[in-house]
């Protein structure tokens, strides 16, 4: 059994007023042309009351010729044709729009992972970058530690130098102290006592 095509809520009404009026298709799709509203067919049709106005169906008919110059639509669809189009075309339109959002999905996710290995680029080169520095920064400190190490030993050097100086200027008063002992006697001052005048040191005085 076929599926039942669904008719949209807004064409029941048409098709009600075609059944209560027993319309045609032909008038039905002229007055959809012309503007009416199937709620108010009832009124265009009150002959009781205005026995003046026209049948509904000699009513849509002239007032199509006056409008379009013609009495009847090149092309006559049933309101159950126009339904199943209409359904057809949301339908169409549905799947466009499911696609251009699938697009639009997969355009984000590809930037989205772009954007992702650009920062895992920044993020390794950031990453080597703070690794070179801190290997310059290791080095500079290796190459700055001699000159401690040149401080520390230059301090040696000079209590070392210091102590040299020291042992030299022992040696110094040590040989002085030599040459001075090896040096003949000075001769005796002549304000000293001449032992050979006293008469007390000569003993043939006595």
């Amino acid at each position: 059994m076929a599926k039942k095509t669904r008719i949209p809520h807004k064409f029941h009404p048409w098709i009600n007023a075609r059944k209560q009026f027993r319309l045609s298709d032909a008038h039905i799709q002229m007055a959809r042309e012309l503007g009416l509203s199937p709620k108010r067919f009832s009124k265009y049709a009150d002959r009781e009351n205005q026995p003046w106005k026209l049948p509904l169906t000699e009513f849509i008919e002239a007032q199509y010729l006056k409008q379009f110059g013609k009495s009847r639509p090149d092309e006559v669809k049933t309101m159950e044709e126009i339904a199943a189009a209409h359904v057809a075309k949301r339908a169409e339109r549905k799947q466009e729009n499911a696609k251009v959002a699938i697009k639009a999905e997969k355009e984000s996710e590809n930037t989205e992972s772009e954007n992702t290995e650009s920062e895992n680029t920044e993020s390794e080169n950031t990453e080597s970058e703070n690794t070179e520095s801190e290997n310059t920064e290791s080095e500079n400190t290796v190459s700055e530690s001699p000159p401690v190490s040149g401080t520390v030993a230059g301090i040696d050097d000079s209590e070392s130098s210091s102590e040299d100086t020291t042992a030299i200027d022992s040696e110094v008063e040590l040989n002085r102290d030599i040459e001075s002992s090896m040096s003949p006697e000075a001769p005796p001052s002549e304000n000293a006592p001449n032992s050979s005048s006293d008469p007390s040191s000569d003993p043939s005085s006595e």
